[in-house]
């Protein structure tokens, strides 16, 4: 009889499509639609029920220094810490993992404290005056005041007993080095080293123009590893207050630092 029933041809039954005179409405809505609306719409109005009787209810002496401290634009609630930073340094700390700033910070601390002492093995050649010539300017660069200012010269000061000595001293001779040396901090040879011709006295002004170059683009690279690294430091600042503030814990306002931002000091707490 199975067999039989499904030989006979069946109608197939469509949907009630949307009238003509209703076309502008959309599409027909079906029961399906129907109670997904519904739904949304009791869910709403439970939610603002609750929120009615909240209000009815609150403690009129209630207070939370909240109430004050915060506030809203354009019906957006606005963090204090977040006015204090660019835009640049907002998406890199909503996108950034605490132990990742880490983790790089360490990387760029090393790879400095690599380039700092390599840049001693620059330093003797370009600081003299007169070095580059009358029409050559000298590499300007500083790692404390930025890229922007001139590196301040260097003095070695010699003490002499008299007025006579100080009109008649010379350097050259005091060091026993040869003139073209007397500017070096170090690797200053002698000049029985000299005649030995151990070290070469001579310096060609091509070899001193590159190596002055080479030390400035180090000193640029230099100064603009440390500035990122001192971001990363803000960033690792920040990231690890804001997740303290998460934290329970007792905590006290204790002032601002210099970009006036909070900062909060946290009570002790006995471990059992």
């Amino acid at each position: 009889m199975s067999s039989l029933r499904n030989a006979v041809h069946r109608r197939n039954h469509k949907e009630r499509a949307q009238p003509l005179a209703r076309q502008k409405y959309g599409l027909l809505e079906k029961k399906k639609d129907y109670v997904a609306r519904a739904r949304d719409y009791h869910s709403k109005q439970d939610r603002l029920k609750a929120m009615r009787e909240k209000a009815a209810f609150r403690n009129p002496d209630e207070f939370y220094f909240k109430m004050i401290n915060t506030r809203t634009k354009e019906g957006v609630h606005i963090t204090e810490r977040n006015q204090k930073f660019s835009h640049d340094f907002l998406k890199l700390l909503s996108t950034q993992d605490l132990n990742y700033v880490t983790q790089q910070r360490d990387i760029g601390r090393k790879r400095i404290e690599r380039m700092q002492q390599s840049m001693v093995l620059l330093d003797d050649v370009g600081d003299a005056p007169g070095e580059f010539g009358d029409d050559d300017e000298e590499p300007s660069g500083s790692l404390n005041s930025g890229s922007s200012s001139i590196q301040k010269p260097k003095n070695h000061i010699v003490f002499v007993d008299n007025e006579d000595e100080v009109k008649s001293f010379d350097p050259a001779k005091h060091f026993d080095t040869a003139p073209e040396l007397v500017h070096r901090k170090f690797n200053r040879p002698r000049t029985e080293q000299l005649k030995k011709q151990l070290i070469a006295p001579h310096v060609n002004k091509a070899e001193v123009k590159a190596t002055a170059k080479e030390r400035q683009q180090a000193m640029k690279e230099l100064i603009s590893r440390m500035e990122r690294e001192e971001t990363m430091s803000k960033l690792e600042q920040e990231m690890t207050l804001r997740k303290n503030l998460m934290l329970k814990g007792r905590r006290q306002k204790i002032g601002v630092d210099k970009d006036g931002l909070a900062k909060y000091k946290w009570k002790a707490d006995r471990k059992k």
